[in-house]
């Protein structure tokens, strides 16, 4: 339970923290070009809000709504989700949105996308300016990656090294090695010290969307970093710290997956165990516990293979952090296109699946990635020519611009409901995604 609010926390503070700044977009050029704001509300408030006022001489009230699926900034004029049509059918007022120049509409609702984006540069660059860029590099993993059988299907092999995706050299593993891994023609690897070609099939994402076996993880072996209880099994043996687990009942396990497996397998069972200590290759047995488990903590793969850190100046990780947002949309860009085969129908997640990728425990670094990448999705999917998104308004806006014809109130108001109809009913796919797999997955 303890989990699940936190990871909640993170994701209701970051939403709230994008959804104001991309209202706020709206806001501050609509006020720039004097258009009335009439509500500026964090959530929804369909019937009642939880918190409202309105500073003396203001024109705008503010407010929390009870319902946490976003916000909105209700502009004075203008056709949105209020369908405030009472007001669209009096007389336009030179303070309203309908009012001004098409330009001008133009910024407005472009304003919400264009904060977003913002927001995400500016956060990733802090975050390479407080932690720097930090990874490990693929050269540094000796021991290659095991791979899920939809990889293996196609020919890579447990222990493969990746080197190179077509003429792309990988240096780290990650969503980028991912997506050059499965758009490539070939991918070459070093296996047993001598470089292999794998050639990837046209279809490599869709047959990994489709079987949901991941990618590949990291091989790395069993190396004992302390032995906490005094009563554990390896303590009761006398395993030590730095002891290097090799083999179980004289079977080969030179990665941690493998012992893992192997004292699975041989729960309430005394076992062999073969390791390296000091260099020297030694015996001794011990009986595993009940849940497969010999009571030591391991050496992670940082710190056996090592990390990268990349430092960046204050000015300097601007740069970077731009850089790296444009990657960031640009691989989502790209990721688009799968969304309309059957297998990346079926991948959609609503909130949970959105929740799922904070952490379980607070780190705040952690919580700006997420956050920094949620925005560049808001600002992407806001933007696309959908009608009640800022895409679908900035087409008829460009429409206007292009003919020099206005569409009529009637037809915004059609359109507006048709796009409310659409959003609706892909948050109901997609949370609906969501339940599926929670409960029968």
């Amino acid at each position: 339970m303890e989990t699940f609010l936190i990871k909640a926390f993170q994701f209701m503070l970051s939403l709230s923290l994008l959804v104001l700044i991309h209202e706020f977009g709206h806001f501050i050029f609509a006020r720039i070009f004097k258009v009335r704001v009439e509500k500026f509300y964090l959530f929804f408030d369909p019937w009642f809000s939880l918190f409202k006022f309105k500073p003396k001489n203001s024109e705008t009230e503010y407010g929390v709504g009870w319902l946490p699926l976003g916000g909105y900034c209700k502009i004075s004029g203008m056709i949105d989700e209020s369908m405030d049509k009472e007001a669209m059918a009096q007389p336009p007022k030179p303070y309203e949105f309908r009012s001004k120049p098409a330009g001008q509409r133009l910024l407005i609702m472009v304003g919400g996308v264009l904060f977003n984006f913002l927001l995400a540069l500016f956060i990733y660059s802090m975050i390479l300016f407080t932690w720097g860029d930090t990874y490990m590099p693929l050269k540094n993993m000796k021991m290659g990656m095991d791979y899920s059988e939809t990889f293996k299907n196609v020919g890579f092999k447990d222990g493969d090294i990746l080197l190179k995706a077509d003429t792309l050299t990988l240096d780290r593993f990650g969503e980028d090695c991912l997506r050059s891994v499965v758009e490539a023609q070939n991918v070459t690897v070093l296996r047993n010290g001598v470089e292999t070609v794998i050639p990837i099939p046209d279809d490599m994402m869709q047959r990994l969307l489709r079987d949901k076996k991941g990618f590949a993880a990291l091989r790395f072996p069993m190396v004992i970093k302390e032995v906490p209880e005094p009563n554990a099994p390896a303590a009761l043996a006398g395993m030590q710290a730095g002891d290097s687990i090799v083999s179980v009942n004289g079977q080969a396990t030179p990665t941690f997956s493998e012992v893992a497996a192997c004292l699975a397998d041989n729960k309430n069972q005394e076992i062999a165990v073969g390791f390296y200590r000091n260099g020297a290759l030694d015996t001794l047995t011990m009986q595993v516990d009940s849940l497969g488990k010999i009571g030591v903590a391991v050496k992670a793969p940082a710190e056996l293979f090592g990390l990268v850190t990349v430092k960046y100046g204050f000015f300097e990780s601007f740069p970077a952090g731009i850089a790296k947002g444009i990657r960031t949309l640009k691989g989502y860009t790209n990721d688009m296109k799968y969304v309309f085969t059957k297998e990346g129908a079926s991948s959609i997640g609503g909130f949970g699946s959105i929740g799922g990728l904070f952490p379980s425990i607070w780190d705040w670094e952690l919580f700006w990635e997420r956050t920094a990448w949620l925005s560049v999705i808001l600002a992407f999917m806001n933007i696309l020519p959908i009608p009640a998104l800022d895409g679908g308004h900035v087409l008829f806006l460009l429409y206007e611009v292009i003919t020099r014809r206005k569409p009529s109130d009637k037809f915004l108001e059609y359109a507006q409901m048709t796009g409310m109809f659409l959003l609706f009913a892909l948050l109901l796919y997609a949370n609906g995604n969501d339940i599926i797999r929670y409960f029968f997955q």
